[in-house]
C-alpha cells in the first residue's frame, strides 16, 4: 500500500529531493538562459522525460514537474501566456509518467511535486500584487492537483509574504508543502526577516517541511540550514543548496568571480551561463549530504547545477544504493591508476608523471 507523502515524512529514512533541473536542462542545450522558461515541456518532452527519469535513479524520492518559472508572468514576457497551463499539464503529466514507470523499475514509490517559485511581481509596497501572486500560484496548484501531484514545492522565495501565500494556496488545495526560502547576499529575506524567522513562521503556520534552497551553495548555505533548524526544532526541514562553490566573500552564485577565466563575458558576470568551473565536484556534495543529515533534515538534495553524479553521490551518502550507483567511480581498471594485477606495470608507471 502507498504511503501518503505526510506519512513518509515520520520514517526514519530521509527524502532525496533531486532538483537543478533549469540548469540541467539548459547545459544539455534545450532551454535559453536568461529568460530561463521551461518551454522544453512542450518543445522537446523527450528531454524532459530523460532528465526526470535520470534524476530519479539517481535516487530521488520525488519527481519533480518542472514548471518552475512556469508562471504567468514568465510566460507574457516572452509572449507566450496562451501556452502557460499547456506548459504545466505537460510538465506534470511527464513527472506521473516517470514516477509511475520508475516506481515499477526500481521497486521504491515515487511521488510527484508539482513546482511553483518567486513570482517576480511581488512588492511589499503595492498591495495589489499579493492578489496578483495568489492567482498566479492558485492557477499552477489547481492544474497540479488535478494532474495528480501529492505535493508541492514552494521554492526560492525571498519574500516571507510570498512564501505565506504560497502556503495558503497549498493548504487550500488540500496538498502536502515544502516551503523552503532563497537568500541573497544580505542574509535575510527581501522583506527584512531572516531565514529562520520566517521558517519558524512557516512552520507555525502548517507547511509540512521548510528550508532552504538555491542561491547559496554547499558552503555558504551551512549557518543559515543551521540557524533554521535551531528555530523549528524538530519540525520537519529541507536543505537544497545550489552546486556551485559560493565563499564567505560572494555568497551567492549571481556574485561568483572566475579568476581563471580568459574570455569577454557578455554580462560581465560569470552568472548564468559562464559558471562551469565554479561547481562543487561530487565529494562536495556528498558532504554537504551528510551535514545536513546529521542536522536532522528530513527533505535533502541540490538546486541549480547539480547534475545526475551530484544526486547520486547525495543518494550514495545518504545509505541509498541507486539503479545509477553501478556506475560509480571503479579506479581498479584505470590504466595509470588502478590496481588491478593484470594492468601494465609500465603504463602504470606514466602515472606518476602524467
Amino acid at each position: 500500500m502507498t504511503v501518503s507523502f505526510q506519512n513518509r515524512l515520520e520514517q526514519a529514512e530521509p527524502v532525496i529531493l533531486s532538483g537543478g533541473y533549469l540548469f540541467e536542462v539548459e547545459r544539455r542545450g534545450y532551454l535559453k538562459a536568461g529568460e530561463f522558461v521551461p518551454m522544453v515541456a512542450l518543445e522537446h518532452p523527450e528531454v524532459l522525460e530523460q532528465v526526470t527519469t535520470d534524476f530519479i535513479r539517481a535516487g530521488s524520492d520525488i519527481s519533480l514537474a518542472f514548471t518552475y518559472n512556469g508562471h504567468r508572468e514568465k510566460m507574457r514576457i516572452i509572449g507566450q501566456e496562451q501556452l502557460l497551463e499547456p506548459l504545466n499539464r505537460a510538465a506534470l503529466r511527464i513527472a506521473k509518467k516517470v514516477a509511475e514507470q520508475e516506481s515499477i523499475n526500481l521497486g521504491r514509490h515515487i511521488y510527484v511535486a508539482g513546482n511553483i517559485s518567486n513570482s517576480n511581481i511581488f512588492d511589499p509596497n503595492k498591495p495589489e500584487t499579493a492578489d496578483e501572486v495568489r492567482l498566479m500560484f492558485r492557477e499552477m496548484i489547481t492544474w497540479a492537483k488535478q494532474e495528480g501531484a501529492d505535493l508541492i514545492l514552494a521554492e526560492t522565495m525571498y519574500f516571507l509574504a510570498e512564501a505565506e501565500i504560497a502556503l495558503e494556496e497549498i493548504q487550500a488545495a488540500g496538498l502536502a508543502s515544502i516551503v523552503n526560502v532563497a537568500v541573497f547576499d544580505t542574509g535575510k529575506l527581501m522583506d527584512g526577516v531572516s531565514p529562520a524567522k520566517a521558517c519558524e513562521k512557516l512552520a507555525a503556520l502548517g507547511a509540512d517541511v521548510v528550508g532552504t534552497n538555491c542561491f547559496q551553495g554547499p558552503n555558504t548555505i551551512r549557518p543559515i540550514f543551521e540557524a533554521i533548524s535551531e528555530s523549528v526544532g524538530a519540525h520537519h526541514t529541507c536543505a537544497m543548496p545550489c552546486a556551485y562553490r559560493t565563499t564567505n566573500e560572494h555568497t551567492t552564485l549571481f556574485s561568483l568571480p572566475d579568476t581563471g577565466n580568459t574570455a569577454k563575458l557578455p554580462s560581465g558576470r560569470t552568472f548564468p551561463d559562464a559558471l562551469e568551473a565554479q561547481v562543487a565536484n561530487r565529494y562536495e556534495a556528498a558532504e554537504f549530504a551528510a551535514f545536513a543529515r546529521n542536522l536532522g533534515a528530513k527533505v535533502i538534495g541540490l538546486c541549480c547545477g547539480a547534475s545526475v553524479v551530484h544526486h547520486r553521490a547525495v543518494a550514495e551518502q545518504l545509505g541509498r544504493e541507486s539503479y545509477l550507483s553501478q556506475y560509480s567511480t571503479d579506479m581498479s581498471k584505470h590504466f595509470l591508476f588502478g590496481t588491478d594485477e593484470s594492468l601494465s606495470k609500465v603504463t602504470k608507471s606514466f602515472g606518476s608523471t602524467a
